[in-house]
C-alpha cells in the first residue's frame, strides 16, 4: 500500500484504535441485551459499534422492537459502559510508539464518537493521555460521526486541509465519517473479519509498514 509521503495532519480515533475500550463496551453491551432478553454477538456489535450512545440507544430500541425507548437504553448503556471503564483499558499494540513517532512532528488529535468524560478517561486510563492536547468528543459538534464534523473539526483545530490529513479509523461509521470529511483513511478493524472501505488497512498500529511511515512522514 502506497501512504501519503507528506500530510497536514493526522486525527485519530479513540475506542478500538487507540485504547482497547471495545471490550469494555462489549460488556456492557452484552449485560444490557441480556436484560433486555436477548443474546450478544457479532451480529449485535456491528449494530452498535461506532455509534454515539444516542444512536446506540435508538439502533437497540428498534432491534428489540420497542421504538422510542431509545434515550432510556442509552442512559443505561452510560451507566454500564462507565462502570467497566473504572476498571481501566489498555492501549492497544503500538499505539503509543505510533503516536510518539509523529508527535512535534505531524500535528495529532483525536477525534472520538463517545462523551469527552469517556474519552479522558480511556485515554488516561492507557497512559496516553500525555500525547494529545486536541481531544474532541461526540458533543464538540452538531452532528457526530457518521457525519463529517468530528474530522473537520479536529483539521480546522489543527490547522490542516483535510485532503492532505490523515485519519485512522476501526469501524465503519468512523470511516464513513473521515471519508466524507475528505481526509486519507486508514484502517484498523477492531471486529473480526469486517471489511472497511478505508484507503489502506492493516491488522494493528504495530504493523512494520505502519511504524516505517509513521518515522518518516
Amino acid at each position: 500500500m502506497v501512504l501519503p509521503s507528506s500530510i497536514d495532519a493526522v486525527v485519530f480515533d479513540c475506542d478500538g484504535l487507540l485504547v482497547d475500550t471495545e471490550t469494555c463496551w462489549t460488556r456492557a453491551e452484552t449485560k444490557l441485551f441480556a436484560e433486555n432478553g436477548h443474546a450478544f454477538g457479532l451480529e449485535q456489535k456491528k449494530i452498535v459499534i461506532g455509534r454515539t450512545l444516542d444512536a446506540a440507544g435508538d439502533a437497540m430500541a428498534d432491534y428489540f422492537g420497542r421504538p422510542g425507548e431509545g434515550p432510556a437504553l442509552a442512559a443505561r448503556l452510560h451507566k454500564l459502559v462507565a462502570i467497566e471503564l473504572t476498571a481501566g483499558a489498555n492501549a492497544l499494540p503500538g499505539a503509543r510508539a505510533l503516536v510518539l513517532s509523529m508527535r512535534g512532528r505531524i500535528p495529532i488529535a483525536v477525534a472520538s464518537n463517545s462523551p469527552r468524560s469517556f474519552v479522558e478517561t480511556a485515554l488516561a486510563s492507557a497512559g496516553l493521555d500525555d500525547l494529545f492536547t486536541q481531544v474532541l468528543a461526540a458533543e464538540d459538534v452538531a452532528h457526530p460521526k457518521p457525519a463529517p464534523d468530528l474530522y473537520l473539526a479536529g483539521c480546522k483545530v489543527l490547522g490542516a486541509e483535510p485532503a492532505r490529513s490523515v485519519a485512522f479509523e476501526d469501524s465503519g461509521t468512523g470511516v464513513a465519517s473521515a471519508r466524507s470529511a475528505g481526509l486519507y483513511v486508514i484502517g484498523v478493524p477492531s471486529l473480526p473479519g469486517v471489511v472497511l472501505e478505508t484507503d489502506a488497512t492493516y491488522p494493528s498500529l504495530a504493523d512494520p509498514e505502519l511504524a516505517t511511515w509513521a518515522a518518516r512522514v
